[in-house]
Order: C-alpha cells, then sequence, then structure tokens
C-alpha cells in the first residue's frame, strides 16, 4: 500500500513507460534524481518533462498524479554537460531555474498551510499508533530520520517560524494515556519524533507533574519559555535540542520511575526538570578544556571555572527574564531564590570535571540518606541530572547507538580544531586514535556503571530499568573491541 505523503505519477520515456514514487515533502532535486535514474541518465543531465498535451511541466514534488492515459514524456534533452562538449542554450538551463524558483516561492506561499495540516496530521496519527512503534522495531530496515544537517550556529529564522507554527497547532491536541505512559520510559525513542512534536511533549511534562497548577505558570508563557529554548541550542552533532529533550525525558521519567514526587518538594522537581531542559543551552560544540586552552571569551568570562556550565546557566536566566517566557514570575521572592540557586548548582553540577567531587559525596550520604537532610536532597539533585546528562547508554540499543555515532563527530570536529590551531589534542577525541568500541568501554566501565550502581542503591527499581541497560551496553561494545583487536592482530605481517 502507498505510504501517507506519496506521489505515484506514470511518464513514457524511449517509447516504454516507467513510474515513479515520490514523497511529496521531499525537493525538487530529489525527483529529478529520481528520474534520472529511471533513464539511466547523468547527474548532469537536462531532462525536460511534457504533460499528455505537449505542454512543458516542471519537475517537482508538486507533479500531479496520472494514469497510462494521461502519462508525461520524459526526455534527456542535454547529455553530461561537465564532460561532454555539447552546447546547450543557456536560456534553457535558466527557463529550467527560474521555472523551479517560482514554484518553490507560489509552494512557500501558499502551501504553509496545507504543510502545517499534514504535519498536525502526521503528529495526530503518532499519538494514536505509538504503541506499535519504538519496541517493535519501527525504524527496522529503514534509515533513521534525518535531522538538520549541523552547522553550528542555530536553527535559521524561517525553519524556527515554521517550528513555533507547528508546535502551537500541536498544543492543543489532546496527548492520549499511552503516549503519557511512554513518555516515563527510558525505552522512549526521540528519533521518531521532531522538534515541534517535542515541544508538545516538554509540554506535557510540565503539565503533567502539576507545575502549571502549583506555580501558576499560564500555558502561553509555557510555550513561550519552551519555544525560546528551542531557539537557544545550537545545530551541533551532540549537544543539540534533541539531546536537550533526551536529558529532560529521561530526567521526567527518572521521577516517575523512583515516586520522587512524594519524597521531594515539588519545587525541587521544578529545578531537576528545567536544569535538564536548559543545561546545555548555547553549547557551541567544543568542550570547557578547549575553551581554556583556546582562550575563548566564555574562558575569560569565567576565568576558567566551568566556562559552558556558567554560560549555560546565564543563557537560561537571561530567557527567564524576558517577560513573555518569565515561567517564574508568579513566585514569590524565596520560591524564585530557591529554584535559581537550584538550578545554578544543578546545571554546573554536569561539568565533568566535578564528576568523582559529587559521586563521593553522594556516596557518603547513602548509608544515612534522608530525604528532609538539606545536604542529602541537594547532592541527590545533582546526581539525578547528572545521570540524566549522560544516559543514553541506558536506553535500547537501536536509540543509544545514533547518539554515539553524533557524540564522536562533535568530538572529532574538535580535535579536527584542535590540530589545526595548535591547541593540546584531547586524547579521546582523536579521530586518529579512537575507535567507537574504545571510546564507550571505559567511559561505561569507570563514569557510568559506577553512578549508576550508586543511584541504585537509593533507588533499586532502577536496577532493571537503567544499570542492566548499561552492562548490556558495555558487554557490546566490550565484545566490537575484541573483535577490532583480533582482526588487527590478523592483519600485522
Amino acid at each position: 500500500m502507498r505510504g501517507t505523503g506519496c506521489q505515484s505519477i506514470t511518464c513514457r520515456v524511449n517509447g516504454r513507460l516507467e513510474h515513479a514514487e515520490f514523497r511529496t515533502d521531499c525537493s525538487s532535486t530529489d525527483v529529478k534524481d529520481l528520474l534520472r535514474a529511471s533513464v539511466e541518465a547523468g547527474p548532469h543531465d537536462i531532462l525536460t518533462m511534457y504533460d499528455a498535451e505537449g505542454n512543458v511541466v516542471n519537475i517537482s514534488p508538486s507533479l500531479t498524479a496520472n494514469v497510462v492515459n494521461t502519462c508525461y514524456r520524459l526526455e534527456v534533452v542535454a547529455s553530461d554537460l561537465q564532460n561532454r562538449a555539447l552546447a546547450v542554450p543557456t536560456e534553457l538551463r535558466n527557463m529550467d531555474n527560474r521555472l523551479e524558483n517560482l514554484e518553490t516561492k507560489v509552494l512557500e506561499d501558499t502551501g504553509k498551510t496545507t504543510d502545517l495540516k499534514s504535519q498536525v496530521e502526521s503528529f495526530k496519527r503518532k499519538l494514536e499508533n505509538v504503541e506499535h512503534r519504538s519496541w517493535i522495531g519501527l525504524f527496522k530496515g529503514q534509515e533513521r530520520p534525518q535531522r538538520r544537517a549541523s552547522q553550528g550556529h542555530r536553527p535559521v529564522q524561517d525553519e524556527q517560524a515554521q517550528v513555533r507554527r507547528t508546535f502551537r497547532h500541536m498544543s492543543s491536541l489532546h496527548v492520549n494515556d499511552k503516549v503519557r505512559e511512554y513518555l516515563k520510559t527510558p525505552l522512549f525513542d526521540n528519533w521518531q519524533w521532531e522538534e515541534a512534536e517535542m515541544l508538545v511533549l516538554l509540554q506535557v511534562m510540565y503539565t503533567d507533574l502539576d507545575f502549571l497548577t502549583a506555580f501558576h505558570i499560564e500555558v502561553d508563557v509555557l510555550q513561550n519559555f519552551l519555544f525560546e529554548v528551542y531557539r537557544h541550542y545550537n545545530n551541533i552533532p551532540f549537544h543539540n535540542f534533541q539531546h536537550c529533550f533526551c536529558v529532560t525525558q529521561m530526567m521526567y521519567g527518572l521521577i516517575w520511575l523512583t515516586d520522587l514526587r512524594s519524597k521531594l518538594e515539588r519545587i525541587d522537581l521544578f529545578v531537576m526538570l528545567t536544569s535538564a531542559l536548559c543545561h546545555d543551552l548555547d553549547h557551541p560544540g567544543y568542550n570547557n578544556v578547549y575553551q581554556i586552552n583556546a582562550r575563548t571569551d566564555l574562558a575569560l568570562r569565567y576565568n576558567d571555572i566551568s566556562p559552558l556550565e556558567n554560560h549555560h546557566c546565564a543563557v537560561a536566566f537571561a530567557i527567564l527574564a524576558k517577560p513573555e517566557c518569565n515561567i517564574l514570575k508568579s513566585l514569590t521572592c524565596n520560591q524564585y531564590k530557591h529554584i535559581r540557586a537550584g538550578m545554578i548548582k544543578c546545571i554546573l553540577a554536569t561539568d565533568m570535571a566535578r564528576h568523582n567531587e559529587i559521586l563521593n559525596k553522594f556516596k557518603v550520604t547513602l548509608p544515612v540518606f534522608d530525604f528532609r537532610t538539606e545536604g542529602h536532597k541537594e547532592v541527590l539533585m545533582k546526581i539525578m541530572v547528572k545521570v540524566s546528562d549522560i544516559s543514553n547508554e541506558a536506553r535500547p540499543m537501536a536509540v543509544a547507538e545514533p547518539w554515539l555515532d553524533c557524540l564522536l563527530q562533535e568530538f572529532f570536529n574538535q580535535s579536527d580544531s584542535e590540530k589545526l590551531k595548535g591547541l593540546p589534542v584531547t586524547p579521546f577525541m582523536d579521530r586518529d586514535k579512537v575507535s567507537k568500541p574504545s571510546s564507550q568501554t571505559g567511559f561505561i566501565r569507570f563514569v557510568l556503571l559506577p553512578l549508576f550502581t550508586e543511584l541504585t542503591k537509593l533507588f533499586p527499581c532502577l536496577e532493571q530499568h537503567i544499570l542492566e541497560p548499561v552492562r548490556k551496553a558495555l558487554d557490546y561494545y566490550s565484545d566490537l573491541e575484541k573483535e577490532a583487536q583480533a582482526e588487527a592482530g590478523c592483519a600485522k605481517p
């Protein structure tokens, strides 16, 4: 059966009939490449298509579906312009470009509402069918959805505006109980959700934890805040808005799995969730070591002390300072101070340079842990944010492994820049020395397992949810590492 959002056309090529199917949301270039393949044309060949009446039509996703009696006629009017001395009138190429640009403009002007309706309908289907998704292999045999290209800057304005419009329209939809329960588990697969949909799900988190009622947050203000947070994450391989969503979703899941709602005050749950949401705001894709060695503005501003984490905090409260985004505006002075102090502590705790210090403090509290003791509660909140931040390996391998690819890409970008600028090269980021399995075995063994093990001592229920998956991930990457070592040994003369 033809998939939703697909178009099927029939065209005649050199006397034979060809059928082509493409998604209506693909580009004109994609359609042309598909048709070039059907006529075995080269990448630089120029195609012309005629309708049944002999009129030239533009090759684009807006081609009208047809049948054999009304089939299009496809011709290669110029072949391999880069490699052959075939002169083609400039007017022909210019006309093709002008026609494509004109149609794009028309589609932009008239198709926004249609696109928006399509996106909202797609989201509705996800809400209705989520029980059939992640855990039975929705993407088995398919490529993962491709995110925006990583350009090292924030989403462009047009894209931002589209996400905002879609978010506003989707936010009125009812998110059913099955999706809400799925959202509370580490099984949640971020790769099947678009950014506007993630914003809706973040709104659900704040709603279902009763934050809107408890802190008198207006829905419009919450939506403005969430959108500004989205807007302040950069298009980089790993520390982007998708990572922000995953960390926040894991925090949300942990709150429910450990029943923290009955153990901590709601204001502290708010601190943890909002800290997770804001913990990497405006991350540039280069870590603190790079900032300090390169003597960047951030390193100079924060005196080499957790420059990134301090910056994330500053950006978070700059967003909250905007009246239209200020979800804290109805709080008392003491409540505001409590939330600000808590968020600063939690976000600064994500600096891995402080990992052992914070973990050791938590270990000391465990034998006598008391949720009513302020110091115990404070270190637990830090630990919860830290666990959420580095929790990808607690997810199903099909969800976790693509994140490792993203992380390594960002690491390699940094080491390349370090080499180019003559800075010390961070060893675990050097593409010439690091492999996928080797990057994970040590990290899981010496960072994740000790951290997750200690948290599981306080919350034994987490063993099956986060500790066991991490152990399996260690086995998986250890086996890969052994295989790689064996292959390297065989390759030696």
